[in-house]
């Protein structure tokens, strides 16, 4: 049981934040929302664009479903993909207007600092006692009984290095290198027509991308693609075809698999970048480990994402040394050993860190690993609420109904891992009946 004087902090107000807050007002636990965007889902409108592998059934959670269904509202239907955009408006939107939350959420506010209350991370007479102190990029601090911090990953992508520090040049190159998932139809069109552009990367972030440009290109004729893997296969990628338990993810790899063999896309594997060099101050070039270099009018780094933990430099975490995440979590979702289908469902046993009551949750939970799901998020949450609220029995019967699959059943040897946010957008059994990035 927690100090139910004091609110749960949750950060956050993406799909497994709000599942979060819908799952504490069940337990009947007071809880903040603290947002750094300016609406819920801000995270995920940045991709808005591109439309999950996974259907609706999968993407909402058991307990935010209840407070809408009490609400009345209009379900999406629920065998259709939605976009990352229909996901905000149609789903965490009004979840996060309906007065049982809106008045919990707080927009606006970047937590920069947590620690606990006249205590340091050296100390630890009285730790478990003293209240957790969230403090706002503008200086205002907030007491806290528990922290969940489910900010996730976006705002970290991995950098195009393959020895995964950043490539040489690859600052000073940062105006011509666009982010994972540029909206290369619409907003970012101007940077992509009628020019030639690099994808580097091989998950289903590079996956999307490829796709969009070769829309674009049946538009604009001059319009070059190039993609480029570190690994020397792209099965990862293309996946299972029409094999895949999630038909919209195995069209997505039947679609890459038609665009390389017919020649619309230009396949470059085996190319570890090793350095970003500027041409002209309108081109870029791609230099490998092996010396082989490519030139490009932009580049996209499709390369995955990576926790950032910093603000929590003053709690105590015991994190993965090659992952990032729990300790105990790591074996169980470890990409060298699982796919997003043989990931063990876990919860709060898991979860616990040596800092009682901080709890990383969704993306940031996994660390570096790309076999989270938006499901597993949602079980997440919901075994942490039970255990706040003192009921141990459900805290621990943690259930996740994943489909079997080859297409996330991978190894690093082969590429750099990608962790797709499409994967924290499909929900239940593989982004949770949504899968893997």
């Amino acid at each position: 049981m927690i100090n139910e004087k004091l609110p749960v902090v949750v950060i956050g107000a993406g799909p497994v934040g709000l599942a979060a807050a819908a799952q504490l007002h069940e337990r009947q636990l007071p809880f903040l929302v603290l947002e750094a965007g300016a609406h819920a889902g801000a995270a995920v409108s940045q991709w808005g664009h591109v439309r999950l592998f996974s259907p609706w059934r999968y993407n909402i959670d058991a307990a935010a479903r209840r407070l809408l269904d009490a609400a009345g509202w209009a379900t999406p239907d629920p065998d259709r993909l939605p976009t990352g955009a229909e996901l905000v408006g149609d789903y965490l939107e009004p979840l996060a207007k309906l007065p049982d939350l809106a008045d919990r959420i707080r927009y606006g506010a970047r937590v920069v600092a947590l620690g606990r209350a006249g205590i340091d991370r050296i100390r630890t007479a009285g730790r478990e006692q003293a209240p957790f102190v969230v403090r706002l990029a503008d200086g205002t601090e907030i007491s806290a009984s528990a922290v969940l911090d489910s900010s996730g990953t976006w705002d970290t992508p991995n950098v195009l290095g393959a020895n995964g520090l950043p490539a040489h040049g690859e600052s000073q190159a940062a105006h011509l290198v666009s982010a994972a998932l540029p909206d290369v139809l619409g907003a970012d069109r101007v940077d992509h027509a009628g020019r030639h552009t690099i994808v580097v990367g091989a998950g289903h972030s590079a996956a999307n991308t490829l796709l969009a440009l070769a829309e674009l290109a049946g538009q604009e004729p001059d319009t070059r693609i190039t993609w480029v893997t570190r690994g020397s296969t792209i099965d990862r990628a293309v996946g299972g075809g029409d094999a895949d338990a999630l038909p919209g993810r195995g069209e997505l790899g039947t679609g890459l698999r038609l665009l390389v063999d017919s020649g619309r896309v230009e396949l470059v594997t085996g190319f570890g970048v090793h350095a970003v060099r500027t041409v002209d101050d309108t081109g870029v070039e791609l230099v490998a480990t092996d010396g082989r270099t490519l030139t490009a009018d932009r580049i996209v780094s499709a390369t995955g994402f990576r926790p950032d933990h910093r603000i929590a430099d003053e709690l105590r975490l015991d994190l993965d040394p090659a992952l990032g995440c729990s300790r105990v979590l790591a074996p169980l979702i470890d990409p060298n050993e699982h796919s997003c289908g043989t990931v063990r469902p876990h919860g709060v046993d898991e979860l616990t860190q040596p800092e009682p009551g901080y709890y990383p949750v969704g993306m940031k939970s996994y660390g570096r690993a790309p076999t989270f799901l938006m499901a597993t998020g949602y079980e997440q949450v919901r075994s942490i609420a039970a255990a706040l609220a003192g009921d141990w029995t459900s805290a621990r019967d943690v259930q996740l109904d994943l489909p079997e699959t080859g297409v996330c059943s991978v190894t690093l040897t082969d590429d750099r891992v990608d962790d797709d946010p499409q994967s924290a957008a499909a929900a239940q059994p593989a982004g949770s009946g949504g899968c893997c990035g």
